[in-house]
C-alpha cells in the first residue's frame, strides 16, 4: 500500500511537532511548513493538507481558498482554535472539514482517512498531471484553472494516452512514433516533433518551458504522474 503523503501548515512549534509525530506514527508521511508560503508549490506532491486558520502573513482561509482553487483534487482539513460557526461556515466554504481544537489524533486521522478514500473513489479513473484533469473513462482532458474542456486532435491524444500508459518512463521518439503511427520511424522526420508542439500549446501553461510533457535531451520524452 502507498503510503499517503501529507502535508501541514502550523506555525505553533509544540503542537505541530505533536501532530507531525502523530501521524508519522500511523504510517503516514508528513511534510510541516510554519507558514502558507511555498504551500502551493508543495501540494503537488500531496495527497492532502492539514491546515491551520491562524498562521503569520497570509492567514489560513486565504490560503486553503488559493490552494483549493489550483488543486481542486487535494482534499483540505482546516484545523482553528475558533468555535465561532461564522468561522466554521467560512473555512467549509473551500475546506472539505474543519475540525476545531483541543481535538484527538485518532479523531483527525479518522477525518483524514474517510477524505482519502472519497477522493481515491472519485479519481480512479482519472489521471491529474497539473492543472489538467483527464478521465479516462469518458475520454475526457480538463482545464481545472478554467473548467474548460481541453480539445485534442486524434494524433495528439493518441501520444498524451501513450505517455500514460508509460508514465514516468523516458520515452524516445522512435518509440512514440512507431507506436502512434504504426510505420518506422526515419531519422530528421519532423512529424512527431510538430505533434509534441501542438499537444503541449493545449495542456502547458508555458508551452516554451514546459512541465507536463518533458523533454530529456538526447534521449526523448517523459510524462510524470
Amino acid at each position: 500500500m502507498k503510503m499517503k503523503k501529507i502535508l501541514y501548515i502550523e506555525d505553533d512549534l509544540e503542537i505541530g511537532k505533536w501532530v507531525k509525530e502523530e501521524l508519522e506514527q500511523r504510517g503516514y508521511t508528513v511534510t510541516w511548513l510554519l507558514s502558507g508560503d511555498g504551500a502551493e508549490m508543495e501540494v503537488r506532491r500531496h495527497d492532502l493538507v492539514i491546515l491551520d486558520v491562524m498562521l503569520p502573513g497570509l492567514d489560513g482561509f486565504t490560503v486553503g481558498q488559493r490552494l483549493k482553487k489550483e488543486f481542486p483534487k487535494t482534499p483540505v482539513i482546516m484545523l482553528s482554535a475558533r468555535t465561532a460557526v461564522d468561522d466554521k461556515l467560512q473555512g467549509l466554504q473551500f475546506a472539505d472539514d474543519y475540525l476545531t481544537k483541543p481535538f484527538y489524533p485518532d479523531e483527525l486521522a479518522a477525518r483524514m482517512d474517510i477524505l482519502l478514500r472519497r477522493y481515491a473513489s472519485h479519481s480512479s479513473n482519472t489521471v491529474t498531471l497539473r492543472h489538467i484533469c483527464i478521465n479516462l473513462s469518458e475520454n475526457t482532458i480538463r482545464d481545472e484553472r478554467t473548467g474548460e474542456e481541453v480539445i485534442l486532435t486524434g494524433k495528439q491524444h493518441q501520444i498524451l494516452m501513450y505517455f500514460l500508459r508509460h508514465p514516468n518512463q523516458i520515452l524516445m521518439k522512435e518509440q512514440i512514433y512507431e507506436a502512434v503511427w504504426g510505420e518506422p520511424f526515419i531519422e530528421g522526420d519532423k512529424t512527431l516533433l510538430v505533434h509534441i508542439r501542438h499537444l503541449r500549446e493545449k495542456l502547458e501553461l508555458n508551452p516554451g518551458s514546459p512541465e507536463i510533457v518533458e523533454t530529456i535531451r538526447g534521449l526523448g520524452y517523459r510524462v510524470k504522474q
